[in-house]
């Protein structure tokens, strides 16, 4: 779910469109997500209109996530940041990716993992792709009896519960959604979450997206 650190680092469309699977009995526990995983998402925060492309390492077990902005040469003034999020610690790093400046703010909000609460509501089970290139997905949300509308939409692979898309929304209104691609179980480089020696003298301040 990560609220917290959608907002920071903005992703994509807000629903994902698959061929259905019929005939599927809701399962009685959604599955368990892996604790440690790296890959790439597109984040679209929705109150901005910007799309962020980035690589990422999630390690839920010490519960720190490491994001790294892909740099695109076509936007002259928008700097391009790497965030480290060490929630253990309450801390996230922002690191200028061309100077290395670097700041540090405090996490208010507690580790919020990527994975599907075991309270959640099962929504749907479909295949997203073609006939003979598909997936198989289920999607789930915490939408309740006593609440019309979701404030949360969670896709995650059947097989072995990848996540594939996460939506939030906030006031009836779609604010970040997040595509998740080319995953890889486990971390191939622990000290990825060791901040630069440049946050050593860390501004307490969040840097501007522009330098323009």
């Amino acid at each position: 779910m990560h609220r917290l650190l959608l907002v920071f680092v903005a992703a994509s469309a807000a629903s994902v469109l698959g061929l259905p699977v019929e005939d599927v009995s809701p399962p009685s526990d959604p599955c368990l997500a892996p604790l440690q995983w790296e890959g790439r998402w597109v984040s679209f925060d929705h109150s901005t209109g910007r799309n962020s492309r980035s690589s990422v390492s999630y390690d839920g077990l010490k519960q720190r996530v490491r994001v790294l902005q892909q740099n695109k040469k076509h936007t002259p003034c928008q700097r391009f940041f790497e965030y480290i999020f060490l929630y253990q610690s309450g801390v996230m790093f922002q690191i200028d990716q061309k100077t290395k400046d670097c700041s540090k703010i405090a996490l208010t909000d507690a580790f919020d993992p990527f994975d599907i609460p075991k309270n959640s509501t099962f929504e749907d089970q479909y295949l997203i792709g073609g006939p003979g290139d598909s997936v198989e997905v289920q999607e789930w949300s915490d939408r309740k009896p006593a609440r019309q509308h979701e404030t949360w939409v969670g896709v995650y692979t059947l097989k072995d519960c990848y996540p594939v898309q996460e939506t939030y929304v906030r006031n009836s209104s779609v604010t970040t959604s997040t595509r998740f691609f080319n995953l890889q179980l486990g971390i191939s480089d622990p000290d990825i979450f060791t901040p630069p020696s440049t946050c050593q003298s860390a501004r307490p301040q969040r840097m501007s997206d522009s330098s323009c």
